[in-house]
């Protein structure tokens, strides 16, 4: 859905049963330097796609060492987690060392800056967090449709396990 703010800016919001946007970005797996584009995941996983604001902050780290510790639980659901930020690959890099390592990807929307999360209209336009994402959680299907969108503030955690429970009640 498009909408136009106050300022005349067109700004996506994406919605559940919306065709999620395909992307192509630069991704650590593991601690090796990979791509990741979303639609190589059609027709094998779910993919979780987790916008975070930065890397460094106490939500981040708690939010994705969670998803490694629940990695066996969501593959078992067949969905692939997918991390996705605006700093880039060499700060994220760092980043992973020091928390990780994490086995699923950890894409840098650094370049062009925020594209990705502007897609997904989850880009901050204005404010302390211009540039950044807004950290949510949407969950694509095996068909690339948008089946579960959660927003959650800066320093919110996503509670993983409420995430489960709805996807479950979806019948995924």
């Amino acid at each position: 859905m498009e909408t136009v703010d106050s300022r005349g800016v067109k700004r996506v919001s994406l919605e559940m049963g919306d065709v999620a946007p395909d992307f192509d970005l630069p991704a650590l797996i593991a601690g090796v330097k990979k791509r990741f584009r979303l639609s190589d995941e059609r027709g094998k996983n779910n993919v979780l796609l987790a916008f975070y604001p930065f890397n460094w902050e106490p939500a981040s780290e708690q939010q994705f060492t969670q998803y490694q510790a629940e990695r066996e639980s969501l593959q078992r659901l067949n969905i692939e987690t997918v991390g996705i930020c605006v700093d880039s690959i060499m700060n994220t890099t760092v980043w992973e060392r020091e928390i990780g390592p994490f086995d699923f990807p950890l894409c840098s929307d650094f370049w062009p800056h925020g594209a990705v999360a502007e897609k997904y209209g989850v880009l901050q336009p204005a404010g302390p967090l211009a540039g950044a994402a807004t950290r949510t959680n949407f969950l694509v299907d095996m068909n690339g449709v948008i089946v579960l969108r959660k927003l959650y503030g800066r320093e919110e955690v996503p509670d993983l396990k409420q995430t489960l429970e709805s996807l479950r009640r979806i019948g995924q």
